[in-house]
């Protein structure tokens, strides 16, 4: 039986962070199921087009690649999402799923990467360590953010790094809540003078350069304004080892 897994992400125009994230997870989960045949979806519909557009690189939509596993002869289909929440783009990729079952005659979906208490732990483990603060310094997390429901797991995660110890930890979203005004009345409360900034994204794209990292109208020149002393950290969770130890077993979960 021919096997395959799609690993289905929401997607990036950015090359840099597409090679350390989105390339090195897959090539990572790859080498986990050798046996497997490794595909590629986004289900960003504007970032697919823009990337045809300005770099001449076709990358399939989630239908588009589970025709192509059909045709390849799959028989196994593994649908891995690099989704951080279980959220609109989510459930996008499963409504997907359910209209090309058919084709296979057998179908696995992992889940995202946040998706159960032990998720919400092991991902703050992941972070921590690899990521070392200064004295005094205040990690800012910055997430997505959504309107669906899901966007409770920011609060979520934010009240998990606490949990665990680590309280200076601060988890915002540049789409929702909690925002940049409720990340900083938590830094003034706290007495933070140092803060470290870092995308809670998948990559580290065009959220975390400019709206995270910009020089104007950003996270990072708010809080310089505000007399923080401010450092940046350009690192996607994808190029966290836990991070991709958390996705296998989401596979593993679901064959």
């Amino acid at each position: 039986m021919k096997k395959g897994i799609l690993m289905v992400s929401f997607g990036t125009t950015h090359l840099d962070t597409m090679k350390k994230n989105i390339e090195e997870l897959e090539h990572y989960i790859g080498e986990k199921f050798p046996d497997y045949q490794i595909y590629r979806a986004f289900t960003s519909g504007m970032i697919l087009r823009k990337i045809k557009r300005e770099e001449g690189i076709h990358i399939d939509t989630v239908g588009e690649a589970l025709e192509r596993m059909a045709s390849d002869g799959v028989h196994c289909a593994v649908i891995q999402p690099t989704h951080i929440i279980n959220g609109i783009e989510n459930e996008r990729m499963l409504e997907e799923v359910r209209k090309q079952e058919v084709r296979f005659e057998r179908v696995c979906v992992g889940k995202p990467l946040l998706s159960s208490a032990d998720d919400y732990k092991k991902a703050v483990h992941a972070v921590m360590a690899e990521t070392k603060l200064a004295p005094g310094e205040v990690l800012a997390l910055m997430g997505h953010g959504t309107d669906h429901y899901a966007n409770a797991s920011y609060p979520m995660l934010e009240y998990t790094f606490h949990t665990l110890g680590y309280g200076d930890v601060l988890v915002g979203t540049v789409e929702n809540f909690p925002d940049l005004n409720n990340v900083m009345t938590k830094l003034q409360i706290c007495g933070a003078k140092k803060v470290a900034l870092m995308p809670f994204m998948l990559v580290s794209g065009d959220h975390a350069k400019n709206d995270m990292a910009g020089e104007e109208e950003s996270w990072k020149s708010e809080m310089e304004r505000a007399g923080y002393e401010v450092r940046v950290f350009l690192k996607g969770l994808g190029e966290f080892k836990g991070i991709r130890r958390i996705f296998e077993e989401h596979i593993r979960e679901a064959l």
